[in-house]
């Protein structure tokens, strides 16, 4: 890779950049990986970025036009990334489904709470660009990655042909994911296999999902947070599990006696430890920001002395950043007023709209430093953003017992957790769209584009987003329901943080927490923190202790696919790196699990709504339970065949000249 002194490129002031076909290619680009992202989160409580898969297939698309260029290309992926990260926000919205305060997505206020914490995550990160952009020595993997894919996509016939090939790999993957997961819903393929039992005088178990969306997700996320789940997972349902059930004796088979025991106390213990890990997290930050911010401020002063801006040096207008920033809380103090009046909060209107502005705009600014920092540190991908989203909700639920108290009614305390998710909602825009925002703008420095257009761009990008996420919400909440919700089916998606922020919602406004649990997943996470410290001093692997929350947190059948894919992933890294030109072949392999992750989650959301227009759990099945003991091996069978298979052709891809 070329120094980054020397890799933004030389243009002219009046190169295509912020174009009409650019901007709608972008929004074309977010129907497909939003959906995605929205099936995905859902499912497993993970997402994944999409800068680079829609730069591929910009670049595909635009070479057709004599006139494009690779500031055009940048603004394509900067929009689809924007509204792809967006997706996110289902970590918080579907607790009010499950909680029944909504019975369904009301589109223009799904998409109010989505677009305005958006807009406020691209307006909070615009005067951290120079702090946390330019004059920082973090990484930024995911923005040079996406940097090197745009410039070496541009202007040559290498670039052409490597295009090409990462096209490729990105469709056949796609569709090879997306073929397996048809045969999954006719019931010809088993979608995962599991077996339970008793250990000691307790039970626990096995299971592991036949995904390629998982397994894909694993090979992004890479060996360390793979291995860092893997230990999460043997302290939740090999060491945890056993004791609390030996503790708990229950009637019923191992299954449910497990499962039940894991939802009540087990992802308890693991929310203790992601929060630990946050907080944590932001502890390490907090120095680097704020030197990061007062040295941009210094750079600024410096420029209104006189000093001529660059093109890649012109940001939004300070000064809009500011009005803007003062009246996107016009429509957020609207949406709030109009949720509360009539209800249970009537007559409150004035303390709990200032409180939730105040907390907003205090929370929303530290929020977006935390993690644009992150994004920089680890990647966009790998950013801890549900774990800022648990302490947000913590936080928006204190500051309402702060100002009503305990004890409420029902009713009363009720709307008081749909209140605290609706905040927590915005507030986790900014944290989703900062998290991807500044990663962008460090692609976009890496290539020499305007950062001012491609802040527009982010912008069009949530506005983009915010218009598709809640109609695929409520598609989904339809055709399946959402685990532990009113309406959930045999089939409903586990939506498992928005689960863990509601019932923390839940639990501080009513003072039924399991503090004790929490508490002792607390006391779990400093061992984390200081194991992942030591390992760091050792120079050995890396164990983020985030990781290991969300191992402990998620169920197995979501985190062994992934351990799965991170083994794969290392394997076929240290397989690139020996190759000629090892960046291309470690691009093939982003653009491999990619495919495998957009296939399965795209037939996802079609099935969501074949099952919701047919009224059937399974409109496709084609055989009956008797079928499932060939399915399970038949299956297994085929999915190590097919994973063999893609990796295979995408390594021969890398190969041909």
């Amino acid at each position: 890779m070329a120094s980054e002194a020397g890799t933004a490129q030389v243009r002219a002031g009046s190169a295509a950049e912020l174009t009409l076909r650019g901007v709608l290619l972008g929004g074309v680009i977010t129907l497909l990986f939003t959906a995605a992202n929205v099936y995905l989160g859902l499912k497993v409580g993970l997402t994944f970025a999409t800068s680079i898969p829609a730069a591929v297939i910009s670049m595909a698309i635009l070479r057709g036009f004599k006139d494009s260029t690779i500031w055009e290309n940048n603004i394509v992926q900067t929009v689809a990334s924007a509204a792809g990260t967006l997706a996110a926000i289902i970590f918080v919205l579907p607790g009010l489904v499950m909680i029944g305060w909504w019975q369904g997505f009301p589109y223009w206020t799904t998409a109010a709470i989505t677009g305005t914490g958006g807009i406020l995550g691209v307006l909070f990160s615009v005067p951290l660009r120079r702090a946390l952009v330019v004059d920082t020595p973090l990484p930024y993997p995911e923005g040079k990655a996406a940097a090197e894919v745009l410039r070496v996509g541009s202007g040559s016939r290498e670039g052409a042909a490597e295009s090409a090939k990462g096209l490729s790999v990105l469709v056949w993957n796609a569709l090879a994911s997306a073929g397996f997961a048809v045969l999954t819903q006719m019931r010809l393929t088993a979608g995962e296999a599991a077996v339970w039992f008793r250990a000691g005088s307790g039970a626990t178990g096995i299971s592991g999902g036949l995904s390629f969306a998982l397994l894909g997700v694993g090979h992004l996320v890479g060996l360390s947070v793979g291995m860092a789940m893997f230990l999460g997972l043997v302290v939740g349902w090999w060491v945890l599990l056993p004791i609390l059930t030996a503790q708990m004796p229950m009637a019923g088979g191992p299954e449910v006696w497990a499962n039940s025991v894991f939802g009540a106390n087990v992802r308890f213990f693991g929310a203790g430890v992601i929060g630990v890990a946050a907080v944590w997290t932001l502890v390490r930050i907090a120095g680097p920001v704020l030197g990061g911010i007062r040295s941009a401020m210094a750079a600024s002063r410096a420029r209104h002395s006189g000093e001529a801006l660059a093109i890649e040096e012109q940001d939004l207008p300070i000064a809009v950043v500011f009005v803007g920033s003062l009246a996107m809380l016009v429509p957020i103090a609207i949406l709030l007023w109009s949720l509360i009046t009539g209800g249970p909060l009537a007559g409150s209107e004035g303390v709990l709209i200032a409180g939730a502005l105040l907390f907003i705009v205090v929370i929303g600014l530290l929020i977006a430093a935390v993690c644009g920092y992150m994004a920089g540190l680890i990647g966009a991908s790998n950013s801890p953003v549900s774990g800022i989203g648990i302490l947000s909700v913590v936080a928006a639920a204190l500051m309402l017992v702060g100002l009503f108290g305990r004890g409420q009614d029902p009713d009363t305390t009720a709307a008081l957790v749909a209140y605290a998710l609706i905040v927590t909602g915005i507030v986790f825009g900014v944290a989703t769209i900062s998290n991807d925002n500044l990663q962008d703008l460090k692609t976009g420095q890496l290539v020499g584009a305007t950062p001012w257009k491609q802040q527009v761009a982010l912008v069009i990008g949530v506005v983009f987003g915010s218009l598709v996420i809640p109609p695929v919400l409520d598609l989904l909440n339809t055709a399946f329901g959402f685990a532990g919700a009113p309406n959930a089916g045999p089939n409903a998606l586990p939506a498992p943080q928005a689960a863990l922020i509601s019932a923390l919602a839940q639990g501080v406004l009513g003072g039924d927490l399991n503090w004790a649990m929490i508490g002792w997943g607390a006391a779990a996470g400093v061992g984390f923190v200081i194991l992942d410290e030591v390992l760091g001093l050792l120079g050995k692997l890396r164990l983020p202790p985030l990781g290991v929350g969300i191992g402990i947190y998620l169920p197995m059948v979501a985190i062994l696919p992934v351990v799965v894919g991170s083994v794969i992933g290392w394997f076929y890294e240290r397989w690139a790196a020996g190759r000629s030109d090892p960046e291309f072949a470690s691009r093939m392999g982003v653009l491999t699990a990619t495919g495998l992750i957009v296939g399965e989650s795209l037939w996802g959301v079609t099935f969501a709504g074949i099952v919701a227009a047919s009224g059937s759990d399974s409109p496709i099945a084609v055989v009956g339970d008797g079928f499932a003991q060939p399915a399970l091996v038949g299956g297994t069978l085929l999915f190590i065949a097919l994973v063999w298979g893609l990796y295979r052709r995408t390594r021969k891809l890398v190969h041909m000249p």
